[in-house]
């Protein structure tokens, strides 16, 4: 399989493209905290990211749905979460992404947002896929713990149903046994081969599911090499939570980038993706000649 196998183009917003040759940045806190906070988070990555010469997509949920415990804190919910987003593009520019849990969020998130993701453990969910897709935003389906590679063309078959060519898949890594996930460096060129664009949330990846008592365990300290590894595989996009303190982030604390260490690896990861980019055109002109 190539290792750049022709993907439909995904205009997000303000110029911002999945599926060119420009690596593209999601990133931003776990969960909204506050207005503030969001705000803070989004003006400082996206300070770092104009800086890098990356496209930049500001993330976070209004509502962790899916916590372990019912005690974790959720999340300022649908009204004010988006309130909190709507604010970020008005006075950071960048455009914002986050998920929704039932189908009936999917038309008031649309009216902020410019991209509605569909959570992993419900990336089966037919009628929230479809609530999504009718919207007409670009869809983000994050591939399921349990799920193969190739199973994702059934999620994107359903986000194409309704007239929607705007999805892009994101890994987040696969079950490995109990209470940890692994991923599959094959698996991005196997998505990508569906014709969609593919993002690799690197931080997700790391998470150690259940392992922390009631809360999120993680290995944050292997978010730069397994960055690294994502982009030299060829994905379009690198999703990463990000938090000016991770430790006191109020969710996925242990597997949360840290502010600081993200402008050098933004520009590790250009350089990469700049390199692999150049050799995969070579090799089309070659064949080509």
């Amino acid at each position: 399989m190539a290792a750049f196998p022709s993907v439909r183009k995904v205009p997000i917003a303000n110029g911002v493209v999945l599926g060119s040759d420009s690596l593209v940045l999601i990133a931003g806190p776990c969960v909204i905290e506050s207005e503030a906070h969001a705000v803070f988070i989004a003006r400082t990555v996206a300070d770092m990211a104009r800086q890098a010469g990356v496209p930049y997509i500001f993330k976070a949920s209004f509502d962790k749905a899916n916590r372990t415990s019912g005690a974790s804190f959720r999340g300022p919910g649908l009204e004010a979460g988006l309130a909190a987003l709507g604010r970020v593009k008005h006075e950071v520019g960048a455009p914002v992404l986050t998920d929704i849990h039932e189908a009936q969020q999917a038309a008031p998130a649309a009216k902020v947002v410019d991209v509605l993701q569909i959570p992993a453990f419900l990336s089966r969910q037919t009628d929230l896929i479809l609530a999504a897709a009718r919207t007409g935003r670009p869809i983000n389906l994050k591939k399921g713990q349990f799920l193969a590679p190739l199973d994702m063309r059934h999620a994107l078959d359903k986000v194409r149903s309704v007239g929607n060519d705007l999805a892009f898949i994101t890994e987040r890594g696969v079950s490995f046994g109990y209470n940890n996930l692994v991923v599959d460096m094959r698996a991005f060129p196997i998505m990508r081969g569906l014709g969609s664009p593919v993002v690799f949330d690197v931080t997700h990846s790391l998470q150690l599911p259940g392992a922390g008592d009631g809360v999120t365990a993680g290995l944050a300290e292997y978010i730069e090499p397994l960055a690294r590894a994502g982009v030299g595989a060829g994905v379009d996009g690198v999703f990463l939570e990000v938090h000016e303190e991770p430790a006191k982030a109020k969710s996925d604390a242990q597997n949360a980038l840290a502010l600081d260490r993200l402008p050098p690896l933004l520009d590790a990861l250009v350089k990469i993706n700049a390199i692999l980019r150049a050799s995969a055109g070579d090799a089309r002109k070659a064949s080509h000649g």
